[in-house]
């Protein structure tokens, strides 16, 4: 059975194909506000499918989607759907499908307990027990939003393209602002990894993804893996529960 895989983030939406056992090469990425089903239509031109598996965070384009694969089998991840995880959770329909198919990911490719930290328009972290169930975890902004906020709300500082610092003592503006971006973030992520730690009481396993999971990863330990197509093989992996 071959699988469309659709990760409809706020910034981007990454179709990829999968079968029960891996992802595909192919890929293709639209950016969400130019989503559209003009835009569908070029990306899917000749492509054969069986079924399609959405994992959306904006509900307008997950709208957009359903309607535009209403003739093929489709499902809307979401706390319903079969994960092969338990979630401990008093709200579990505010979960983000996103944090559920990196949940579903880290469960299935590495060992639990777990943290899951997702570097996207928002960080994300997701803590997965022993027991695969989902725990809940800790949203905090992005890293390219930070930066970007600070450039437009303050007149003399610039847009910066984010990089590793050369010094923790900036040279220019461009360097003191990498310095606070890159070392400060790592400072974040550290800090609320050893909080999650301490309330799972135990050491789990760090899985990154995301855009700026390679950068910020390089000069933390505690981090053990990095997985770019972490949330696409979560919705691979519920993909082949669903259908």
């Amino acid at each position: 059975m071959r699988y469309l895989l659709i990760d409809n983030s706020n910034t981007r939406t990454k179709l990829s194909f999968g079968s029960r056992d891996s992802i595909e090469s192919w890929h293709e990425v639209i950016p969400t506000v130019e989503l559209s089903e003009q835009r569908l239509n070029q990306a899917l031109n000749g492509q054969l499918y069986d079924a399609v598996m959405l994992c959306s965070v904006v509900p307008q384009k997950a709208e957009l989607m359903e309607r535009y694969f209403s003739q093929s089998p489709f499902h809307n991840l979401c706390h319903t759907s079969k994960l092969g995880i338990a979630i401990n959770y008093p709200h579990p329909q505010q979960i983000g499908a996103d944090r559920l198919a990196n949940a579903v990911g880290v469960n299935a490719l590495y060992q639990t307990p777990a943290i899951v930290i997702d570097f996207g328009t928002a960080v994300t972290f997701d803590a997965v027990g022993a027991d695969a169930t989902y725990l809940g975890g800790v949203i905090a902004p992005g890293l390219a939003s930070m930066t970007q906020n600070l450039a437009k709300r303050t007149a003399l500082l610039p847009q910066i393209e984010l990089s590793e610092p050369k010094h923790a003592i900036g040279k220019s503006t461009t360097e003191a602002m990498l310095a606070g971006a890159v070392y400060g973030y790592r400072g974040l992520i550290k800090e609320i990894i050893s909080k999650l730690s301490d309330e799972m009481q135990c050491t789990p396993t760090v899985v990154a993804t995301g855009g700026d999971a390679a950068l910020i990863a390089k000069g933390l330990p505690e981090i053990n893996h990095v997985s770019p197509t972490l949330t696409l093989e979560g919705i691979r992996i519920a993909a082949t529960l669903q259908f």
